[in-house]
């Protein structure tokens, strides 16, 4: 099994993400593949993976790379801010050497971080957890990826849902490991929030044009949304959701003026 990172700037999350992929029960092969970092990074890519690459111009570029260059016969892919728990590999391992047909798998995520809006993100990823709407395949067996073409460059947001849209269509079955992944927010803003949506919404229209493209209706998570037990965490859930929605609107818009 080949895991798969990209980076950029990644300094201040990056040992800890490599440090747990390492400490995996199932031995892994470890490729980095980073896009001109001028922090730290590098230096900790180095002291950790098999195999640094550079690679870019952004993470569906860089992932194919790594994927390309892997031996493994299996991938994974986790992204530079993430804790991989210590089960994750051995079960990925068993689930596709016990089921042929098995194409993917989604690692289940949580998320911590500082302040407010983190612990607000980490109620809206609970709330997120088994439905098929919102979680992608992060695994997968190299000769799906081989068959599909690996992510698409031409998106740099919605990607994961589309690669695992992708091959689920070949009729592959997506699965799921119980083990998961935690999601480092940092210290979350609405401001932040907006922002890293207002980006990722410049490839909207083209990703609302692809065939398997997901609808973007949340009412059967928000009636996951703890209301009674947290009320707070729940109405700011509400809240951010409506601030990144303005912010992927605006990105889109941006986009279909050939803005940047």
């Amino acid at each position: 099994m080949t895991v798969v990172v990209p980076t950029r700037d990644s300094a201040r999350t990056l040992e800890r993400c490599l440090a747990s992929i390492r400490a995996q029960s199932e031995p892994v092969e470890l490729v980095v593949v980073d896009n001109a970092s001028t922090d730290g990074t590098p230096a900790i890519a180095a002291a950790y993976a098999d195999t640094v690459l550079t690679g870019g111009p952004e993470r569906s570029a860089q992932r194919n790379l790594g994927w390309r260059a892997a031996s493994g016969d299996v991938v994974a892919f986790v992204d530079s801010d993430m804790v991989v728990a210590p089960g994750v590999a051995a079960e990925a391992a068993g689930a596709f050497g016990a089921d042929p047909g098995l194409g993917g798998l989604v690692i289940p995520e949580e998320s911590f971080g500082q302040g407010f809006w983190a612990r607000v993100r980490a109620v809206e990823k609970r709330a997120y957890l088994g439905d098929p709407a919102v979680e992608a395949a992060r695994v997968f067996r190299r000769t799906a990826l081989a068959e599909v073409g690996g992510y698409d460059e031409g998106l740099s947001a919605f990607e994961d849902w589309d690669l695992a849209d992708r091959v689920a269509a070949t009729g592959l079955r997506i699965g799921r490991t119980s083990a998961g992944v935690l999601h480092d927010e940092g210290r979350l803003t609405l401001r932040s929030a907006y922002r890293k949506r207002r980006y990722y919404g410049r490839w909207l229209p083209a990703y609302r044009d692809r065939p398997t493209a997901r609808s973007f209706g949340r009412g059967g998570t928000l009636r996951r949304l703890p209301l009674r037990e947290s009320p707070v965490a729940a109405a700011g859930v509400l809240v951010l959701k409506a601030t990144e929605a303005a912010g992927l609107l605006a990105g889109a818009r941006a986009a279909g003026k050939g803005e940047r």
